[in-house]
Formats: structure tokens, sequence, C-alpha cells
């Protein structure tokens, strides 16, 4: 068993990036869900029928927390050869839960306005797809870097 201060903490790297995709998901999930809920609450009080359609906005930035988890599985390859990593992780934890964090209030401000027009949704999809595409960027070229270090 090893027990050096660095062996020690060799799975950091792998929790930081799936808590820091996680808590940008929760955040970015958590302000759409409000706005929705506000949107909702909207067209109820005015008797007017209420868009499911928001559900697609609140759970867009929950996907961050897989592409969090897949890099995470790599790291873990990673740790149980030595490399512990933990610079990647958090930072590219960082990079994933900011991308989620800005989807969720993008995806309120499409809550807001869907709640208000009930029109837009391709529009609103694409702004949530662009946001999104951060994250994916950030997850293929750590994936790439790791894959090199795997080979190193």
């Amino acid at each position: 068993m090893e027990t050096g201060l660095l062996a020690q903490f060799k799975d950091l790297g792998l929790s930081m990036v799936l808590a820091l995709s996680a808590c940008g998901s929760a955040m970015g999930a958590g302000m759409a869900g409000m706005s929705a809920i506000g949107a909702w609450k909207k067209s109820f009080s005015q008797n007017k029928a209420a868009s499911f359609m928001l559900v697609a906005f609140v759970g867009a930035p929950l996907t961050q927390t897989i592409y969090g988890m897949i890099v995470m599985n790599r790291l873990y390859e990673l740790a149980a050869k030595g490399h512990y990593a933990w610079g990647i992780g958090a930072f590219c934890g960082l990079a994933i839960g900011l991308s989620a964090y800005w989807q969720g209030k993008c995806a309120a401000a499409a809550c807001d306005a869907m709640g208000e027009t009930n029109k837009g949704f391709g529009n609103y999809l694409v702004v949530l797809g662009m946001t999104e595409t951060v994250a994916l960027f950030v997850m293929a070229f750590i994936l790439g870097i790791l894959g090199k270090l795997a080979g190193a």
C-alpha cells in the first residue's frame, strides 16, 4: 500500500473533475428550473396552457456531469499507473462546470422567452447547443491529452 503524501491524494483529480462538472450542472439546472417554474406560474395565473417543453431547457445542463464522469474514468486509468493529474482534473472540471452554469443561465432566459411568447424553441436550443459545445471541446481535447500521457 502506498503511504506517501502524493499517493494519499491520487484520486483528487478524479474527484475534482466529476465534482466541479456536477456542481455546474446542478447550478445550471437549478437556475433554469426556477425560470421554468416562474413561466409556468405566469401561464397558470393567466389560465393559459403551460409549455412542458421548458423541461428540455431545464435538463440541458445535466449532460456536463456525464462529460465529467467520462474524463474521470480516463483519469482513473492514469491514476492507477501513478499519474495523478490533479491540475487536469481541476481545470477540466472547472471548464465543464462553467459551461453547464452558463448553459443554465441561457436556458433560464429561454424559459422566460418561451413562457412569454410560446415561440422560438428551436432557436433557443441552438444557443444551448453552442454553450454545450464548450464542454464537449474540453472533454475531447482532455481525452486526447490523457491518451498521450497514457502512452508516455
